[in-house]
């Protein structure tokens, strides 16, 4: 999952977006200080053991 907060006008927006593609789109065409962060959760079975 890939997040956007954007800080403007005296507000935080925060924005979640499946992939990083569709993310770095809006990144480009938003305004104000933005931050790009990828969220990993480790309890993803992508990122656990397979022998339990």
């Amino acid at each position: 999952m890939w997040v956007i907060t954007l800080y403007s006008n005296e507000k935080t927006l925060m924005f979640e977006f499946d992939t990083e593609k569709e993310a770095r789109e809006a990144f480009k065409n938003m305004k104000g200080y933005k931050i790009l962060s990828e969220i990993i959760y480790f309890n993803d079975h992508c990122f656990t053991s397979a022998a339990v």
